[in-house]
């Protein structure tokens, strides 16, 4: 009789993994890694998922809306550190962030006891930062059960929120709340419960994926470059240059120059270079809702 496979859940203590304290170092090693692999590969079978919460999402952002990451403990620290990036990335306004890791900034380095379980702290903070229809929520939580991070979902989906759910665990409560749930069955944690292990890496390759999928389609990439970044020390100055030269065959003093007269914005000290002056190069982006692809299109009579 073939036994009956093990449930897919977070929680559950993997026979495989019993022993793992047990084994040379080399043989946990190699153990953890292909791990880890499998937690990679089962984001394959959520690309539809991703695809489509992307569409609503930028929908929603076009229009002037903010993203909100939601999560306790590490997928919330997690969905932070995605958020985070955006801003020196892909320039994405820091004002439209809204970041609600259950028991506040202190739990980014600390555990705060019984703050995933507040669901009256969520609605809370929903409330604080009046989020609604233009506004996108993002909610991480490896179980699918977080109190906390659920609450912050339902709520926003109450005031009109596009309400996006990324889970490790399937048939859970945050991805039924969820008007686009991700789902990255993830299984068994080699350690039980450790959910920075397998659901962890999945989560942090589906919020890479979503987001930069969303700064793709919102016009912040332009040929495979990061030309919304933001130009902050004397390293990305000097990406922002290469970048110029790439774009426009600019040699390094032009594209000083123009950097330098477009106030670090590369978009627009591409537009420079093309011979437009400032408040030209800007009401030409700003037509094109800050497509440079777009933009130099109209520019050359496309």
């Amino acid at each position: 009789m073939t036994s009956a496979a093990p449930p897919r859940t977070t929680e559950f203590v993997d026979p495989r993994y019993r022993d793992i304290d047990a084994w040379p170092p080399a043989t946990a090693l190699a153990a953890l890694l292909e791990a880890q692999l499998a937690a990679a590969a089962a984001v394959q079978a959520a690309l539809p998922a991703i695809a489509a919460a992307a569409a609503a999402a930028a929908a929603r952002l076009e229009a002037g809306g903010r993203l909100v990451y939601a999560g306790a403990g590490t997928s919330g620290r997690l969905a932070v550190q995605d958020a985070a990036e955006l801003v020196p990335t892909f320039g994405w306004p820091a004002a439209r962030l809204v970041l609600l890791p259950a028991g506040g900034a202190a739990a980014l380095l600390h555990a705060v006891e019984g703050a995933e379980d507040d669901d009256a702290a969520a609605h809370t903070m929903v409330a604080e930062h009046a989020l609604g229809a233009a506004d996108v929520a993002i909610g991480v939580a490896a179980s699918g059960n977080t109190a906390f991070t659920c609450a912050v979902l339902a709520a926003a989906a109450a005031r009109g929120a596009v309400t996006i759910g990324i889970a490790n665990s399937p048939g859970t409560r945050l991805l039924a709340l969820a008007a686009h749930p991700i789902l990255a069955d993830t299984g068994a944690e080699p350690i039980a419960g450790s959910t920075r292990l397998k659901a962890g890496t999945a989560q942090k390759i589906v919020l890479n994926l979503l987001s930069t999928l969303l700064m793709l389609r919102l016009g912040h990439v332009y040929r495979g470059l990061m030309v919304d970044m933001v130009v902050g020390n004397a390293k990305l100055h000097a990406r922002a240059r290469a970048m110029l030269h790439t774009l426009t065959g600019a040699e390094d003093a032009a594209a000083a120059g123009a950097l330098a007269a477009a106030g670090g914005n590369v978009k627009t000290a591409v537009l420079l270079l093309r011979g437009l002056d400032i408040a030209a190069a800007r009401a030409l982006l700003a037509r094109h809702r800050g497509r440079l692809r777009a933009a130099l299109g109209e520019l050359a009579g496309g």
